[in-house]
């Protein structure tokens, strides 16, 4: 939310109902370490004292993990089966911050949420009347959680791997920039840092700037790399190009990289690119709606069903695994949350072991193509109204409001309303789920197509305002 309206006082409840939510279930109890890391946002070190204030005042130990990657302090807590907290807005502007909490086994599921949300907590009188700590102490940073996950990688992948490979990393305010670095040029890749950034900047790994889009074209053009990396900003959801500085889409991205640690079930949000299915390369393709709590329960059921090696991934690229995956050097214990790392390192090590670029790899797959873009300040309530009419007076109110797209074949509601069309254009309508965004994402046969229907539907869904 606003960072005007995350008070201390709000955090520091809400950090308070996330505690008394695992005691009651038996999850955690006063004593326990509590791991808490943040992004590089201008409020994320006030918002982690008063969530450290928070965890102290409950009985636990607050263990700072200073500023790290999401994924590197939810590893961290489930290897220590602790509760893990990070402070991050992840893509959104710096006037907004965020809270991700993760349970000793894991990210919390949506009934967490919903029990977090009717706890009834006591607050101390430690708060001004704008809502904040009148004092907050700073625990001690530890590098206990950043030198287990670039360990991680460094110990699972030869230290030669990515020799000769160079390496652009788009560092901007990416909190993960300087132990991404670590690990790339642990692993034998000539890396150079490009824009790097003291100010926030918000890079959506699902609605790639256009600025963005120029600098890795120019990059690639200048400096000649096999790849450039980066992340969003709390480094989750990856972003990756090709030698020639075209960014893949993050949902092709964890096609590569499922099919390079040999997946048989793949979980992935129903807005995601359906060449997973048409590739080929999975037993099984498991469609949820979008976030990675429902990534997370498709995958938990997958595993239930008896499924070997389970991953998941989202249209931001973000990949999750649920299972041990068999990396060259040991076994990879499973992440279920969403990493950036792990979807750099699986397409470079595809490149290495095949002698070829990644323009190539991305050749080798169906020709599907998506596109998403947003349009910003659109109220939720608004969102909702439309689709909650359309879904109300039928296909055929659907079929003519979105008639340019051709004959409507199917619409699907599990998030938000996804029409398929027999022109072969997929279109796909949702508020975003966490700023107030009306996100739409189109699929066709080649790049212009997607691109030319997503500008088609941003055009229609932008008279609703």
């Amino acid at each position: 939310g606003l960072v005007t309206a995350m008070t201390d006082h709000v955090c520091y409840a809400y950090t308070a109902a996330f505690l008394q939510h695992l005691e009651q279930h038996e999850r955690s109890h006063p004593g326990m370490q509590v791991a808490i890391a943040g992004d590089l946002r201008s409020s994320t070190g006030r918002i982690q004292r008063a969530v450290a204030a928070a965890v102290a005042d409950r009985g636990y130990e607050p263990f700072a993990c200073g500023r790290i990657p999401s994924p590197a302090v939810a590893l961290f807590g489930l290897r220590h089966r602790i509760p893990a907290i990070m402070v991050t807005g992840s893509h959104i502007p710096d006037d907004r911050n965020g809270i991700k909490f993760n349970a000793p086994e894991g990210e919390i599921l949506k009934d967490d949420e919903a029990s977090m949300r009717t706890q009834e907590v006591d607050l101390p009188d430690r708060f001004d009347v704008q809502g904040m700590l009148r004092e907050a102490s700073e625990p001690p940073v530890h590098d206990d959680a950043a030198r287990d996950y670039v360990r991680r990688f460094v110990d699972a992948f030869p230290r030669d791997m990515l020799a000769g490979k160079r390496l652009g990393l788009y560092a901007h305010s990416a909190v993960g920039r300087d132990l991404m670095q670590e690990i790339y040029e642990t692993l034998g890749a000539e890396v150079t840092r490009l824009g790097d950034s003291d100010v926030f900047i918000p890079v959506d790994t699902e609605a790639i700037r256009a600025e963005d889009v120029a600098l890795a074209s120019r990059w690639a053009e200048e400096h000649g790399f096999d790849a450039i990396v980066s992340t969003d900003g709390d480094s989750d959801r990856p972003l990756i190009a090709d030698e020639q500085g075209r960014w893949m889409r993050g949902d092709v991205a964890g096609i590569l990289c499922a099919r390079q640690l040999g997946a048989d079930v793949v979980v992935t949000p129903v807005s995601c690119n359906s060449a997973v299915e048409a590739c080929g390369d999975f037993a099984r393709v498991v469609r949820t709606r979008i976030g990675s709590p429902y990534v997370i329960e498709g995958m938990q059921q997958a595993l239930r069903d008896g499924a070997r090696c389970v991953v998941g991934y989202e249209a931001n690229g973000g990949f999750l695994t649920a299972s041990a995956v068999v990396a060259p050097k040991q076994v990879l214990e499973p992440l279920p949350t969403r990493d950036a790392v792990i979807v750099h390192i699986a397409i470079l090590w595809a490149s290495t072991s095949t002698g070829r670029k990644l323009s190539d790899l991305l050749a080798d797959l169906p020709s599907r193509f998506t596109w998403s873009d947003r349009l910003q300040a659109f109220p939720t309530d608004v969102s909702h109204r439309h689709l909650e009419a359309f879904r109300r007076d039928g296909e055929r109110s659907i079929a003519e409001a979105f008639g340019t797209f051709g004959s409507l074949s199917s619409v699907d509601w599990t998030d938000g309303m996804r029409m398929t069309f027999a022109s072969g254009a997929i279109v796909h309508i949702r508020p975003s789920g966490n700023a107030p965004e009306l996100r739409c994402y189109t699929e066709g046969s080649t790049e212009q197509e997607a691109r030319q229907w997503n500008a088609r539907a941003m055009d229609l869904v932008g008279t609703w305002r």
